[in-house]
């Protein structure tokens, strides 16, 4: 079930304070490292680049105009693909 719009989008109290320092101009172009994956991306957000910790590494996220109203954990994901268990076929021509 999804967030009830009179609350808002969700932020974390780091989140907000950045957001309010993006409004006032005190923030220089770095690279912002968040562990708050649950935040939401708000439009005082865009052009930004975040670096989002998916539980080993950060990854990069630059926010576009498309990612408004979704959560930063949607652009990191956390799982590696590896494959299929079955779907180890033999190369033909080698043993």
């Amino acid at each position: 079930m999804p967030r009830s719009v009179w609350k808002g989008p969700f932020l974390d109290k780091c989140m907000l304070k950045y957001a309010m320092k993006l409004s006032s101009g005190k923030v220089d172009n770095k690279v912002k490292k968040i562990w708050s994956r649950r935040s939401a991306i708000i439009p005082a957000f865009i052009g930004r680049t975040f670096a989002v910790y998916n539980g080993k590494v950060f990854i990069p996220v630059t926010v576009t105009e498309a990612m408004l109203g979704y959560k930063f954990g949607d652009f990191a994901p956390t799982r590696t693909f590896r494959g299929h268990a079955g779907d180890k076929k033999v190369v033909k021509g080698k043993k």
